[in-house]
């Protein structure tokens, strides 16, 4: 995740870099930073936790009068967070000073070979390579400078550079992070979105893939990695700021779920190296520990729990754990037995949930290990727990949760992935086979993304109906129940989601002609037993909508209409499944007039009982 703000220019900028970074604070938000060049020295204050820290640190170290600078504000992916590892970095020499979202995957190399010639590192980040290459690159020009940074490094990311010797210019470079320029009078504002300095400027130009730039208060110029100077003319965007924020899109729901594969890539980052296996360093519970985890409880509410129904299937399938999911709000009043071989497992969004957190902690008065999954760095269940596996999805501000579901998903995916690798209940060429597929994940629900059309031509013929039944077998399940959240949730529909074995048990009486039955049939291990429930639907003449797997014809023959998602395998499955199913909760509330990101009765994060 991560957010950029730069800024050069005639006007005094310390101001300027820190209200852009309170627009960017969403994209991170355990250690803030900014460097700015005032009198010829490059000063730098940073802070570990929200923006008000680094704000406090700037009341204190006075306001500089310095007319260029970067700010950055992080979420921790390589290193814990801390002061030393916050942005901005700089080089042996502190001449030079650097911001960079995203990941350097070959860091570790990088970072071995600088050393051998004597650079010295003060942060555990990946990013502090790239100030180190600019040094050692450096001969009177950063731009070239920038430019053979740029190709010694591996990864996806865009970083901004100064140097204390040019004391008008910016320079960096982009590979498939975000960045952009706004263009002012005599000034110029390099940033990784839009509202970072909406309020100072309209005129944007975008930086490409593969591109370097060299902004000054003239402009900016966009030069191709073949040295070659590109011509780009500026874009007036009209929004407003509320729709700046929006990145564009009509409400913040959609505009998190098309931020979804982000959200993937960035809780995956670091976790699954280049050299197979996973690694979950951070997770702070020592090996030899999850090593002997003979059960595991999944705690949650709400979406959470359906993410943790995943948790329950791949854990058991991959770890050879057994594994007891639980409602929070259920688990606290029960008698469980846990022992100090029982790993809980809290999964809360806000990391606030009050359900979540009062059974947390009676789990770790029983003596079992307590893991929470959590979006939140430094809430209160990273407190309550004995470690943490953060997903990192960013700020979301839509009440029904997208792209903070998907993460979850990923992250209880790679916890039983872990869990497998030390227990070797899967061979190792199986798991690096498995992690190599989940990498892929996002790159694969991005394209769908751009070409997704059917959800809304199907939520155009049903919105108007008065009840979904929503079915699903095996890993099917939770997609089930997670789509028929949705629904309710934001569409005020009255849906059903059950178990589809379970429906002659006295679901099937709900039914009648053109009943929606939205029915998960992608491909596994008991695709045969939904096809039956599906012929049961279709006796008593209601409507099947499938999510089916690309490639699957035969579903056609079966169903009134059909969500098509890319193949992968079945455990796997759930990430891409629930995609369609977000986006039909979401076009039939938008059909119905309602307001999809502040749903009626519902708040973002339940802190009472």
């Amino acid at each position: 995740m991560c957010g950029i703000i730069a800024y050069v220019g005639p006007r005094a900028c310390t101001d300027i870099l820190y209200q852009g970074l309170k627009k960017l604070e969403y994209r991170g938000y355990d250690s803030a930073g900014l460097a700015v060049l005032n009198d010829g020295r490059l000063e730098t204050t940073r802070a570990v936790g929200n923006l008000a820290s680094l704000g406090e640190e700037l009341g204190r170290n006075g306001g500089a009068e310095a007319r260029m600078g970067l700010g950055h504000t992080r979420w921790a992916t390589h290193g814990r967070p801390s002061v030393e590892n916050a942005h901005p970095h700089a080089d042996c020499s502190g001449n030079i000073s650097i911001v960079l979202n995203g990941i350097i995957e070959n860091f570790s190399a990088l970072r071995e070979e600088l050393q051998g010639e004597d650079h010295e590192f003060t942060s555990e980040t990946d990013a502090e390579v790239v100030a180190h290459l600019i040094e050692r690159y450096y001969d009177g020009d950063l731009l070239q400078a920038v430019r053979e940074t740029y190709g010694a490094l591996e990864g996806h990311f865009a970083f901004c550079a100064i140097h204390r010797e040019h004391p008008e210019t910016i320079a960096g470079a982009r590979k498939e992070c975000p960045l952009l320029a706004g263009i002012g009078d005599g000034e110029v504002f390099v940033a990784s979105a839009i509202p970072a300095f909406l309020s100072e400027t309209r005129d944007v130009v975008v930086v490409e893939n593969d591109e370097l730039f060299v902004a000054t208060p003239a402009g900016i110029e966009i030069i191709g990695l073949d040295g070659n100077h590109i011509e780009r003319e500026a874009t007036r965007v009209s929004w407003n700021e509320d729709a700046a924020e929006k990145g564009g899109y009509e409400t913040f729901m959609r505009k998190e779920i098309f931020e979804q594969p982000t959200a993937l890539t960035d809780t995956m980052a670091g976790r699954l190296p280049a050299g197979g296996g996973v690694f979950l360093e951070e997770m702070a519970i020592p090996d030899q520990v999850l090593a002997s985890i003979d059960k595991v409880y999944v705690l949650a509410c709400g979406t959470s729990y359906h993410a943790g129904l995943v948790g329950r299937y791949v854990i058991e399938r991959w770890a050879r754990v057994p594994v007891e999911l639980d409602i929070a709000s259920e688990f606290r009043y029960r008698d469980p037995v846990l022992t100090p071989t029982t790993l809980v497992v809290g999964i809360s969004q806000s990391g606030e949930t009050a359900d979540t957190l009062a059974a947390m902690r009676l789990a770790r008065e029983m003596g079992a290990r307590v893991l929470a999954v959590t979006n939140i760095m430094g809430s209160q269940a990273t407190r309550d727990a004995d470690g943490v596996l953060y997903t990192r999805a960013g700020l979301e501000i839509g009440v029904a949760a997208t792209k903070t579901h998907v993460a979850q998903i990923a992250a209880v995916q790679l916890l039983a992935l872990r869990l497998a690798q030390l227990k070797q209940t899967l061979p190792r060429d199986e798991v690096d086979t498995i992690a190599r597929e989940l990498a892929s994940i996002p790159d694969t629900m991005e394209a769908y993304l751009r070409g997704e059309s059917a959800s809304y031509e199907i939520a155009r013929r049903y919105y108007q109906r008065p009840f979904f039944l929503y079915l699903g077998r095996g890993i099917g399940l939770p997609v089930c129940l997670e789509g028929a959240l949705k629904l309710k949730e934001i569409s005020y529909i009255p849906t059903e989601a059950y178990a589809a074995g379970e429906m002659k048990h006295g679901p099937i009486a709900l039914l009648d002609k053109g009943s929606p039955v939205v029915v998960i049939a992608t491909d596994g291990h008991v695709y045969d037993k939904v096809v039956s429930n599906i012929e049961e639907v279709r006796a008593r003449d209601a409507s099947v909508i499938a999510v089916a797997s690309e490639g699957n014809e035969a579903i056609r023959k079966l169903s009134d209409d059909i969500l098509y998602v890319p193949k992968t395998s079945e455990m796997l499955s759930p990430l891409l499944a629930v995609v369609p199913l977000q986006l039909l909760a979401y076009h039939i509330a938008r059909l119905k007039g309602l307001n999809v990101d502040q749903p009626r009765n519902l708040a973002k994060t339940v802190t009472v009982e």
